[in-house]
């Protein structure tokens, strides 16, 4: 029987994982891929521990100073978009971090940061991007571009085995 799209995207192959245990697929991607995650739960989680702190001033500041200026192109209330963003990055931070669904946080989190390098650049510009120097010695798009470029990674390779899609999928492969 011939497997459909819909099989591929929430099949085995949801949780399918590089299985290498040697070189850089195992060991040396845990920490990047869980300090990655945790970092994104931080950022989710401004102006409170949860996301999406209604009328706290983290909260109200970014709807005023980040969605209503940058993203006022998208339909509905400002604010219900600053919260899928802390949604995005808590949530999505934790599946990340570990290991579980990690290909569909993995694209919301490029998504997000998608986001983040399209407002830092809307913002502040280039900056003399590559030979400029900034007074704090970093490009405000840089850290969310670098984050986007470790999501790709993983969206790509998936989580490795030292995760939970890993054990998932140890247990429901159905190819040799």
């Amino acid at each position: 029987m011939k497997e459909s799209t819909l099989d591929r995207l929430t099949g085995p192959k949801l949780f399918k994982t590089v299985t290498n245990w040697e070189g850089i697929h195992s060991v040396p991607l845990v920490p990047l891929r869980v300090l990655s995650g945790v970092l994104m739960m931080h950022h989710g989680s401004e102006g409170g521990f949860w996301p999406a702190n209604y009328g706290t001033p983290g909260f109200d500041g970014f709807v005023d100073f980040i969605i209503k200026p940058y993203f006022s192109f998208l339909p509905g209330d400002p604010s219900l978009w600053s919260a899928i963003h802390d949604y995005a990055e808590f949530w999505g931070g934790f599946l990340f971090a570990i290991g579980l669904l990690t290909r569909p946080a993995a694209l919301t989190l490029l998504i997000t940061m998608g986001a983040a390098v399209y407002f830092h650049l809307a913002s502040t510009g280039w900056q003399g991007f590559p030979f400029g120097h900034v007074d704090n010695y970093s490009y405000n798009f840089e850290e969310p571009a670098l984050y986007a470029l470790i999501f790709l990674t993983f969206f790509f390779n998936g989580a490795g085995p030292l995760s939970l899609d890993g054990a998932i999928y140890q247990q429901i492969k159905t190819e040799d």
